[in-house]
C-alpha cells in the first residue's frame, strides 16, 4: 500500500509540474488597455507632439501645472495669430480611444474673440471640432473628455488644439495639461 501511495504522489507531482510548464508564459496584455501617449503631461517638452516654439512652459508657484511641472500654453498676446498643438496615436482594431485633458483660462477679455478649438480626427471619420473654448472657461483646471468609438480595423487618431487670437479685445491664455490617451 505504501508503494501505491508513493507512486500516486509522484504521478500527481509530475502532472502538476508538466501542466504548469505548459502554462508558464504570462498572458499578453489585451491590446485595448492603458495609456498610449509617451508624453501626456508635457514633462519632456514637445516629445510626441507637433507644437509651436513657445507652447510648453514650466509651471511656477503662481501658475502651477495641473500635475507635474510642465503644461502647454497658448499665451494670450492680444495680437492676431494662431497656435497649433497636435499629436497622432494608433488605435488598434476593436479598441476605443478616450482622450481626457485639462484646460484653464486666464483672460483680460470681456467678449468672445479668442478661442481654443479642440478637434479629434480618426481614420475613416471626418475631422470634427469637439470643443470650442473661449475666455469664460475659468481660471481653475477643468477636465474635458472625448472618444473615438471602435472599428474593426486599426486606425490613427489625431488630437489637435488650435488657439486663435484677435488683437484689440484683451488677451486670453489657454493652458492645457495631462492629455491622456487611454484604450479600452
Amino acid at each position: 500500500m505504501k508503494a501505491f501511495v508513493t507512486t500516486v504522489s509522484v504521478a500527481a507531482l509530475l502532472l502538476l509540474a508538466t501542466g504548469s510548464a505548459s502554462h508558464g508564459q504570462p498572458a499578453a496584455d489585451p491590446p485595448c488597455t492603458g495609456q498610449i501617449h509617451p508624453n501626456p503631461g508635457f514633462e519632456r517638452g514637445t516629445t510626441g507632439w507637433t507644437a509651436g516654439p513657445r507652447i510648453v512652459v514650466l509651471g511656477d508657484a503662481t501658475r502651477p501645472a495641473h500635475t507635474g511641472r510642465a503644461y502647454a500654453t497658448f499665451a494670450g498676446l492680444d495680437v492676431t495669430r494662431s497656435d497649433l498643438l497636435r499629436t497622432t496615436v494608433t488605435v488598434p482594431a476593436n479598441c476605443d480611444l478616450t482622450v481626457r485633458f485639462w484646460v484653464r483660462t486666464t483672460t483680460t477679455e470681456t467678449s468672445r474673440g479668442d478661442y481654443l478649438n479642440v478637434g479629434l480626427a480618426v481614420t475613416g471619420i471626418p475631422p470634427k471640432t469637439r470643443f470650442s473654448l473661449a475666455f469664460d472657461g475659468g481660471a481653475e483646471w477643468r477636465q474635458y473628455v472625448m472618444s473615438s468609438g471602435t472599428a474593426t480595423t486599426e486606425r490613427t487618431a489625431t488630437v489637435s488644439f488650435l488657439a486663435s487670437e484677435m488683437a484689440g479685445n484683451g488677451a486670453t491664455a489657454f493652458d492645457v495639461d495631462d492629455v491622456s490617451f487611454t484604450l479600452s
